[in-house]
């Protein structure tokens, strides 16, 4: 993603410390004091300009949600999204590193991870980087409920089918695969502006579903 500098943005961020949240390790293990209810948490890593989880939140009052996203230039755009949907109650921005999840959330935090169009890495040295490298997973595994889930959509067919390997060697259980997500479009499905985009051009979009075993 082409980060274009906005000098704005750091006091807009400030300005809404409602939706973005400044200390989000005080509320690790206590996220219910946040949103004012123990519905699940649902998590977006790299949630980008925030079409996806804004959507989602829009759609699901009964889950809350947390995008992740660790750019000033990008999160605002997010921001402004959420400031111009009235704010929904069920919704929250980090401005952290996906790497550093544990800092913010505790075992059973989280319900669910949605990983979204995220950077393909594609170079052998750089596996460690991409989102569903068993690191990431192990990460993953330590902030969802038994047995949480996974779900993840790309345009990129290498990184879907390393995911496809990576998941099944850590031991989940892979519960949905599409090689063509609208080619039988499901109704409920939120698109985020990179897969308003590539879908456009006729690409493919890969979703797969996985859930991780209770051990």
């Amino acid at each position: 993603m082409r980060l274009k500098h906005k000098p704005w943005a750091a006091d807009y961020i400030q300005e809404h410390p409602d939706v973005i949240i400044p200390n989000p390790e005080h509320y690790k293990g206590k996220w219910n004091e946040v949103f004012g209810n123990d519905n699940p948490i649902h998590i977006e890593v790299g949630t980008g300009k925030g079409q996806f989880v804004l959507g989602m939140a829009l759609q699901n009052p009964d889950i809350n949600y947390i995008g992740i996203e660790l750019f000033d230039s990008v999160i605002v755009c997010a921001l402004e999204k959420i400031v111009a949907a009235n704010k929904p109650a069920n919704l929250r921005l980090l401005k952290v590193n996906g790497e550093k999840l544990e800092e913010f959330f505790g075992k059973g935090d989280v319900s669910r991870v949605y990983l979204n169009f995220s950077d393909p890495w594609p170079k052998v040295r750089h596996a460690k980087r991409r989102l569903t490298h068993g690191g990431f997973l192990k990460i993953y595994e330590n902030v969802l409920v038994d047995n949480g889930e996974i779900h993840f959509k790309t345009d990129n067919r290498g990184l879907f089918e390393y995911s496809l390997v990576s998941m099944n060697e850590y031991g989940m259980a892979l519960k949905y695969v599409s090689l063509d997500l609208h080619a039988n479009m499901p109704e409920d499905n939120i698109m985020t502006e990179y897969e308003e985009r590539f879908s456009k051009l006729g690409q493919p979009i890969y979703r797969l579903e996985c859930q991780f075993k209770t051990k």
